[in-house]
């Protein structure tokens, strides 16, 4: 003890020391702490309204509200002289390395019990309350379920993310047992799903177009989202309003590679005076001798958009095969598949089944995702007495 203090006593005497220690003091603190944080904003020379922040970089935005999925850690960590060290190493989470056994990873008829992860996907040009208050009414457990959105750069598309924005916030900030595993929300910088007004956006001379972009957002999507514990990809459209609490549940167990709902849009019968029912989505199909022969009389770059006159293919709709006194777990094989509610077991995508952006068969969209899936051998069906419904036009 009398030998430190000694060796103290002679440095706080010492010429070099007096002059070295406030040196050193001021080297470790720009080393720890100045050095480390990087340039401070406004102080870096540039201009704060030229700023970009990283989701504008990288033109996708994140919710930051997720319990899991946190941010992957090294498990190899370097040592350094801790005088040196310019906190790179410390900085550096543990545990970076993961691996994931894609083989026990399964999707099953019993896919709640089993703790099975549902990744909800939805293209979004308009945000409709009515679609978000029925994604809450399911009643699949929310720690299950991972939402993706991808919102077009418009300015539609501006007062869309707005709105999903302040929905997102009060549930992923309410109860712990009310918020979603994860919700991510990308904005397309591709050419824009929103391009077209809804008057316009069903016209024959406009699918191909149309369609080409709905497929790069879809993809955009889907490579953005998917994770190594998905076992079902649900594609549900914004404009899809009303379903079964159970939605999920029921779909599952089905246990189908592909499986579509039949989308119906409920309206205010003019002539009857009285609320109807009448069926929307006439891409979910079977294929017919007729469309294949129409396929092969055309070019390779022409495609076959069901449900109007002009393309006449006699294909079997599954929408003109509703029984009202039908069981709702009746299936029908198909040949293609909408968008507005269907359920894929993730493998499928894995597998490589996208939805192409170019003619495939003559096909594009989801019924061109419907044929890859087929042409590497798996199923495709749908449910004609299981029905969702389409938001009214008016509302558009």
């Amino acid at each position: 003890m009398a030998s430190l203090q000694f060796i103290a006593y002679r440095l706080r005497k010492s010429s070099w020391f007096i002059i070295a220690f406030p040196l050193i003091t001021l080297a470790l603190i720009y080393l720890l702490f100045i050095r480390s944080s990087g340039p401070l904003l406004g102080y870096d020379g540039l201009s704060i309204s030229d700023h970009k922040w990283v989701h504008e970089k990288e033109n996708t935005f994140y919710f930051p509200y997720a319990s899991k999925y946190k941010m992957p850690k090294y498990s190899y960590k370097k040592k350094s002289n801790w005088l040196s060290n310019d906190r790179v190493e410390d900085i550096i989470p543990e545990g970076h390395i993961a691996h994931y056994d894609l083989n026990k990873l399964h999707s099953t008829s019993e896919a709640a019990l089993n703790k099975e992860q549902v990744l909800i996907l939805t293209p979004m040009q308009t945000f409709h309350q009515q679609y978000w208050d029925n994604l809450l009414q399911l009643t699949y457990p929310r720690e299950l379920l991972n939402l993706g959105f991808i919102v077009p750069r418009t300015q539609s598309g501006d007062v869309a993310l707005a709105k999903l924005e302040d929905a997102v916030k009060k549930v992923q900030t309410d109860k712990k047992n009310q918020r979603f595993a994860k919700i991510t929300i990308l904005r397309q910088d591709t050419k824009s799903f929103d391009k077209l007004m809804e008057k316009e956006r069903h016209a024959l001379e406009v699918q191909k177009e149309r369609r080409a972009a709905m497929a790069l957002a879809r993809n955009e999507l889907l490579f953005s989202t998917i994770g190594p514990h998905t076992s079902w990809v649900l594609w549900l459209d914004a404009d899809i309003v009303e379903t079964p609490p159970t939605l999920i549940q029921d779909m599952t167990a089905h246990s189908k590679p592909v499986l579509a709902a039949n989308v119906y849009q409920r309206y205010f019968d003019e002539e009857k005076k009285e609320s109807a029912i009448r069926a929307y989505d006439f891409n979910n199909w079977a294929e017919s001798d007729t469309g294949l022969e129409l396929a092969a009389q055309m070019a390779d770059d022409e495609i076959i958009v069901e449900g109007y006159s002009e393309l006449a293919t006699y294909r079997p709709l599954m929408a003109h095969y509703y029984d009202a006194n039908g069981s709702p777990s009746a299936e029908m094989a198909l040949d293609g598949v909408g968008g507005g509610c269907t359920l894929v077991q993730a493998d499928v995508h894995r597998d490589g089944a996208m939805f192409p952006s170019f003619p495939f068969y003559h096909l594009i969209e989801t019924e061109g995702f419907a044929k890859m899936a087929k042409r590497l051998n798996y199923e495709v069906y749908g449910l004609p007495n299981y029905l969702v419904y389409h938001i009214e036009e008016w509302n558009d």
